[in-house]
C-alpha cells in the first residue's frame, strides 16, 4: 500500500507558530506532527511514503530523507493549494498500485490505519456526537458498505464523520481529474464518490483521531502523544531534582537541583531546566530551551530555543522558536467568569473550547520584565512588550 501524506499547506490558522515552521513539522512530543502520520502508515505496512510538499518543503525533505524507517520516500510538489484531490494529483506519477491518502496534520490511532489498509477500498471515520459540521458517511443497512458522503448535512444519516483517511484501488489514480467545486477547489470527495460507484467501500471506525489545525489543537496533540511516552532518563539529572511519573529526559538535557517534574513531560536534548523550577502537566520542553530559577510551566509546549529564564509562570501555552520571556512574566490562563477562552484565528475571534488556555507566542517574540499576558493573547513573530506591561490584546 503506497501512502500519500499531504504536507503542503501553509497552516494559516496555526500562525504565528508556522511563520518559520510548516504545520506538518510542528512538534508533537518527540517528533514532528506528520511523523506520527508516517509512523502509523509504516506500522500498517506502507510500501512507500509519498509526501506532497509545498510551503517550507525543505524542512519535510530534510527530516524524512529518501528512506524512513526502512520505507522508501518520494516527494511531489504542490505549487498551489487547490484542494485535496489537487494535492493527490500532484503525487500521481509516483502511484502504481493501491494507495492510501492521509493528512499530515491529522493524528490517527495506528491500529485504525492498519485496519484501513487491510479493508481497502475503505474510508476512515470517527464517531462524533454532532456530525453536522463534518462530511458524514452514509452506509448500507448492515453498515458494511459506504453508499455516499454527505457534506455538513442538516439531518446527518449517521454519526460517522469523515476522518480524511482513504485507501483507494490503484484505478483511482486515473480519477483525480475532477471538476472544481463551488468553493473553487478540487475535492477528494468527488474521487471518493467515483470509487463508491465502482467498488464496495468499507467504513473503518477509528478509535481516536485529531485534526490539528489551530494552536489549541496542537496543545491537545501533545497531551495525547506525551501521555503515550514511557519513562526514560538519559540526560543529566543533578542533586535533589525530583522526577515523578512518565518523564523523559533526553541525552544532552540537564535538570538542575531543586527541580520538580511531574509527567507526562519530555525535556529534549540541549534543554536546561532549573534550578528550582516546577514542570507539570503534559509539557514539552524542546531542544536547546532554557527554563530558569523559580519558573513554573504547566501543560505547555516550548519549541526549540525558547527561553523562560526566571520567576515566571506559563500555563496552557505555546511558545514558538527562540521566544524569550523576561523575568517575572506571568501568563493568565483562566477567565474570571470561567468561560471558554477565545483566540483570534485569521481575523475571527473563536472559542478554543478550553477553560484553561494561555498564550501563543510567535518566533522570536520577547516580553519585558514583569509583563502580564491575558488568556488567549497572541504575540506575533518578533513582537515585544514593555517592562511591567499588562497585555490583553494581540500584537
Amino acid at each position: 500500500m503506497q501512502t500519500v501524506v499531504l504536507a503542503a499547506g501553509q497552516g494559516t490558522r496555526m500562525r504565528p507558530l508556522t511563520e518559520t515552521v510548516p504545520k506538518p513539522m510542528l512538534p508533537v512530543a518527540d517528533r514532528p506532527l506528520c511523523a506520527h502520520t508516517a509512523d502509523a502508515a509504516v506500522e500498517a505496512g506502507a510500501s512507500e511514503l509519498v509526501f506532497v510538499v509545498g510551503y517550507e518543503a525543505d524542512a519535510v525533505k530534510s527530516y524524512f530523507g529518501a528512506e524512513y524507517r526502512g520505507v522508501p520516500v518520494s516527494y511531489a510538489a504542490q505549487e498551489e493549494q487547490l484542494g485535496t484531490a489537487h494535492a493527490v494529483r500532484a503525487a500521481r506519477k509516483h502511484l502504481d498500485e493501491a494507495f492510501a491518502v492521509l493528512n499530515g496534520d491529522n493524528l490517527y490511532d495506528p491500529a485504525g490505519v492498519a485496519e484501513l489498509f487491510e479493508s481497502a477500498p475503505a474510508i476512515g471515520a470517527i464517531e462524533v456526537e454532532d456530525p453536522r459540521n463534518y462530511g458524514v458517511l452514509s452506509a448500507d443497512e448492515g453498515g458494511t458498505r459506504v453508499t455516499k458522503i454527505v457534506e455538513k448535512p442538516a439531518e446527518p444519516p449517521s454519526n460517522l464523520a469523515n476522518a480524511g483517511a482513504y485507501a483507494f484501488p490503484a484505478e483511482a489514480r486515473d480519477w483525480l481529474d475532477v471538476e472544481k467545486s463551488e468553493r473553487g477547489e478540487y475535492e477528494i470527495t468527488d474521487v471518493v464518490a467515483r470509487v463508491i460507484e465502482e467498488y464496495d467501500v468499507s467504513p473503518v471506525t477509528l478509535s481516536r483521531w485529531l485534526d490539528v489545525g489551530r494552536p489549541w489543537e496542537l496543545l491537545e496533540a501533545n497531551e495525547w502523544k506525551l501521555g503515550d511516552l514511557d519513562r526514560r532518563i538519559d540526560g543529566d539529572v543533578r542533586g535533589d531534582a525530583e522526577l515523578r511519573g512518565d518523564v523523559v529526559i533526553e541525552e544532552g538535557a540537564v535538570v538542575e537541583p531543586g527541580v520538580v517534574v511531574e509527567g507526562p513531560a519530555l525535556i529534549r536534548s540541549g534543554a536546561d531546566v532549573g534550578p528550582n523550577a516546577y514542570v507539570r502537566g503534559a509539557t514539552l520542553i524542546g531542544e536547546d530551551c532554557h527554563v530558569g530559577h523559580g519558573v513554573e510551566l504547566k501543560n505547555s509546549v516550548l519549541m526549540a530555543g525558547a527561553n523562560v529564564p526566571h520567576l515566571s509562570y506559563v500555563g496552557d501555552s505555546l511558545l514558538g522558536t527562540d521566544v524569550n520571556l523576561g523575568a517575572g512574566t506571568q501568563v493568565a490562563n483562566l477567565r474570571h467568569d470561567e468561560g471558554d477562552v477565545k483566540q483570534t484565528v485569521k481575523g475571527e475571534r473563536v472559542s478554543t473550547g478550553r477553560r484553561k488556555y494561555g498564550v501563543v507566542a510567535g518566533p522570536r517574540a520577547k516580553t519585558g520584565i514583569n509583563t502580564s499576558l491575558a488568556p488567549g493573547v497572541v504575540l506575533s513573530e518578533n513582537a515585544t512588550t514593555n517592562p511591567g506591561e499588562s497585555v490583553d490584546r494581540d500584537r
